[in-house]
């Protein structure tokens, strides 16, 4: 399972890290210690606290991985 790290600080941020998301071929999700949710899912991220950065994992080739974390290069937290 790889990993990267993601804030939002926007709605329309949100928005966008999903519509990037769905297009990918492999599973994704998103979250923190307590709570995970579908990345693909607009309601699921929206209902999450983004008061903290959160986590992405996905299981994908390594190929896979630096296309999508090059895509979210927006939100990827520090």
């Amino acid at each position: 399972m790889r990993e990267f790290t993601v804030e939002f600080s926007s709605f329309e941020d949100v928005v966008e890290f999903v519509s990037i998301a769905t297009v990918q071929p492999f599973r994704i999700i998103t979250g923190n210690d307590t709570q995970w949710v579908n990345a693909k899912s607009l309601m699921g991220l929206v209902a999450l606290d983004h008061s903290a950065p959160m986590r992405v994992r996905m299981d994908c080739t390594p190929e896979q991985y630096e296309a999508f974390r090059s895509a979210c290069k927006g939100f990827r937290a520090t």
